[in-house]
């Protein structure tokens, strides 16, 4: 397509550096492809899932980027309710971010639930003692409410906008945004804490039980704050990797800026209580099941204690202190890195309630047991992620996602 479509004032790379760049991706999606028809055609059986692992690779992933993918219902809630006008120069980037973690959950999903044909047991079966039917209705409405979001964004490419209905349909949606925002921060807020609570109500589970706050348990608090902390770092961080790779300046650091102090206050606020959690689990809950803080871990296994401090510590309090900072955020290089530890501290809390927390042994016929995810859960997990880049690419180079964009390499 010619530069008629692209974004008005914008410079793209020629077609063919676009081709091939989309030939690389696809060969990830070919890969993870075919391991899908394998597991679809042959079950879960050819994954490293088993009796002792029912969760693995892609649940922790599926946990992972619906944390990370927290910044667009968050960024949202301050662009249009708390109205912090800063943000309007990155929400279009985060509702984007925000629909492919989130779409991209729901295809593992797909994949995790070992008969797709069933999927619609959940919604019209629903169990509704359960935490997972709250979580299945709000993550699918609130996926709804991410495309409604993204659709507007569609028609304001410039051909498409062109048509008088298209121009006048897209300004609609642009007047009731505030109420989607609205929607989708009530949605997501309730999704976030019954994926914790799910965890936390897991009495024959030593490692994720908790006692409750309430009618939840604590972690249904601490899974809602962890995700808005993260959230902001990880949309900065997509809208970085995104000017290394086009080598344009899409969003002003002064914006940046602005989205890792936000994550570093309430990473300070989730790491304050999650210590406290650490230590009343260690100190109350564990004797009180007759259990000792050591028998959680077996560095043998894999499952040491290197992964708790690593979490709390290396890649939770520092990354907090760090982004809190104005000395910190003023040399880019560090606000880049402690936002990265700030994904993998939540990547590795996701990891740790959803396999370690089945690896350790609840029966006296038990055993500790070690997994290790096989080629068809690694494809596949590339798989959506190259989806996530194919996407990106596309929304790019031919819708107006960035308002800065022009204004920062004129200057240039």
């Amino acid at each position: 397509m010619s530069s008629a479509y692209w974004p008005e004032g914008v410079e793209r790379c020629s077609a063919g550096k676009f081709l091939v760049w989309l030939a690389a991706i696809s060969v990830f999606l070919a890969w993870g492809g075919y391991a899908a028809f394998q597991i679809f055609s042959n079950g879960i059986g050819v994954t490293g899932l088993d009796n002792y692992f029912g969760f693995g690779l892609w649940i922790t992933f599926d946990l992972a980027v619906i944390a990370l993918g927290a910044g667009a219902f968050f960024s949202g809630f301050l662009r249009y309710i708390i109205r912090i006008d800063e943000l309007k120069n990155v929400i279009n980037l985060a509702v984007i971010v925000g629909f492919l973690c989130y779409s991209g959950a729901m295809l593992i999903l797909v994949l995790d639930i070992g008969q797709p044909l069933r999927a619609w047991f959940g919604y019209w079966h629903p169990n509704v003692h359960s935490m997972l039917t709250e979580v299945i209705f709000c993550i699918t409405c609130y996926c709804t409410v991410l495309i409604i979001e993204y659709v507007p964004l569609i028609l304001e490419n410039r051909k498409i906008n062109q048509n008088k209905f298209c121009h006048h349909l897209a300004h609609n949606f642009h007047v009731y945004m505030p109420l989607f925002a609205g929607i989708g921060t009530f949605l997501s807020f309730f999704h976030q804490g019954s994926l914790g609570g799910m965890y936390g109500v897991l009495f024959g589970r030593p490692l994720v039980y908790r006692e409750g706050f309430f009618i939840w348990p604590w972690t249904f608090f601490l899974f809602i704050s962890s995700a808005i902390a993260c959230g902001p770092a990880f949309t900065m961080l997509c809208g970085t990797l995104m000017e290394v790779i086009t080598g344009r300046k899409l969003i002003s650091y002064k914006t940046k800026a602005l989205l890792a102090k936000i994550s570093g206050l309430l990473l300070c606020f989730y790491i304050f209580f999650k210590i406290l959690d650490t230590y009343a689990w260690a100190a109350g809950i564990l004797p009180g099941m007759g259990l000792t803080f050591d028998e959680m871990f077996s560095s043998e296994h894999g499952y040491g204690k290197g992964l708790l401090w690593a979490e709390l510590f290396w890649f939770g309090l520092l990354p907090a202190i760090m982004l809190v900072l104005p000395q910190v955020r003023k040399i880019p290089a560090l606000m880049y890195l402690a936002a990265i530890m700030a994904a993998i501290g939540v990547t590795i809390n996701r990891f740790v309630f959803t396999v370690q927390g089945l690896a350790i042994p609840v029966m006296p016929f038990d055993r500790w047991t070690t997994y290790y995810p096989n080629w068809a859960e690694w494809s596949t997990s590339l798989m959506i992620v190259a989806y996530g880049f194919l996407v990106m690419s596309l929304s790019y180079r031919y819708l107006p996602i960035f308002p800065q964009e022009v204004e920062l390499n004129k200057q240039a």
